[in-house]
């Protein structure tokens, strides 16, 4: 039979029913970096049995925060570096374990990609290079007001080491919090694309230049914590031909080759493969925010048709995916997992719905990133609902 979107896939450990993940999405409801009632609600709203959730980027560490709304002085995004932290998730993964889901949490740490309002301190953003972020690009303040990101401070290769040792903190946090596994953020102009991206990492130390060094950081990270939690229950998230906030690459294809290149040698060392790759597709962001055109969407298969040759495991693919885009990617051997976003935001049940082919619900962007924790979050309707707006 073709493969579809409900056709089971055995994900390392894991047997998952269907092939519709819940991506990794930014909400902004946390209160003090910890995660409330509204989030178990959210996650478990969105569970089916066998199906993968993976949460919003959570923070490693205090420096680690990029964004917040109405939260002065601190990040209106979730960590997992304190004992509070890991006790407030250990209820969300509760609610989403009652539906039979199963839940990774995405390890994240922001870099440069912040402002001096959501530093301990007040001080300067963390990065791999001294370089601000261009004024073309804006932060979102805790009063809903944009502002420049702040000029970074470029780590000292000691505290480059000291970061890896939060990661693998963070890991263990999430397995006692009792996550089925984590996601390691590697994309979007976050802390560790800026030393993978050879328009940002200016460095002369052994996490600079080259590309094995550049390569460093991340690599160092997996191997932190796969041994903390175990290959097969990390996945990895990059995204080589995409640029948010100046994060470019001279050879995006070269790039994802490259990291996949060290993925494969160490699963290999390791004896096991990671739970997944997940790889953004280039179609949102290019060169700052052009859209890809019709010529552009031939680069774009063919980059992720290279990467997904390359990689020795199950590849996850994000980025723009309807219904009908998700069944041709599986069908023509694209990918194996399928991440939707914007959709998952607006139709809680969104598996259902695609299994049944039913209209879905219109999203409102204006309630994307906001602190009520009931409008645009959980109070999105049901299919068995009334009264609900909805859109083909």
């Amino acid at each position: 039979m073709a493969v579809n979107l409900f056709t089971p896939w055995r994900m390392g450990k894991f047997d998952l029913s269907h092939r519709v993940v819940l991506a990794p999405m930014t909400r902004c409801r946390a209160i003090d970096e910890t995660p409330l009632p509204a989030h178990a609600e959210y996650y478990a709203q969105r569970s089916t049995r066998g199906g993968l959730l993976i949460t919003e980027g959570t923070l490693i560490s205090d420096t680690a925060a990029g964004y917040g709304l109405l939260c002065p002085r601190s990040s209106c995004t979730p960590g997992i570096y304190t004992e509070e932290q890991v006790e407030a998730w250990k209820k969300v993964v509760d609610a989403v374990h009652s539906k039979g889901g199963i839940i990774f949490c995405q390890l994240w740490h922001v870099g440069r990609a912040s402002n001096h309002v959501y530093q301990p301190g007040g001080c300067a953003p963390i990065s791999s290079t001294n370089r601000s972020i261009s004024d073309k690009w804006r932060v979102i303040m805790p009063d809903r007001t944009l502002d420049v990101f702040h000029k970074p401070r470029a780590l000292q290769t000691h505290e480059v080491w000291q970061v890896i040792k939060q990661y693998r903190r963070v890991a263990e946090n999430a397995i006692r919090a009792g996550f089925d596994g984590v996601e390691v953020h590697g994309a979007h102009g976050y802390l560790i694309d800026q030393f993978l991206k050879d328009s940002i990492n200016d460095r002369t130390d052994e996490f600079g230049g080259s590309i094995e060094n550049r390569c460093r950081l991340l690599m160092e990270i997996l191997k932190t914590v796969a041994r903390e939690v175990g290959a097969n229950k990390m996945g990895l998230r990059i995204s080589p031909a995409i640029d948010p906030m100046d994060a470019m690459d001279s050879n995006p294809l070269g790039l994802g080759l490259a990291v996949i290149e060290r993925l494969n040698k160490f699963q290999a060392e390791l004896g096991s493969k990671l739970a997944y790759l997940h790889v953004t597709r280039p179609r949102f962001i290019i060169n700052g925010t052009k859209n890809y055109g019709e010529e552009g969407e031939d680069e774009e298969d063919r980059l992720m048709r290279a990467w997904r040759r390359a990689y020795q495991g199950t590849f996850m693919s994000s980025g723009g995916f309807t219904r009908e885009l998700g069944i041709k990617a599986l069908v023509d051997g694209d990918t194996d997992l399928i991440s939707y976003g914007r959709l998952f935001i607006s139709n809680p049940d969104l598996v259902r719905r695609f299994k049944v082919d039913a209209p879905l619900n219109g999203y409102n962007r204006e309630t994307f990133y906001t602190q009520d924790p009931v409008v645009g979050y959980i109070d999105y309707p049901f299919l068995d609902q009334e009264n609900k707006e909805v859109t083909h």
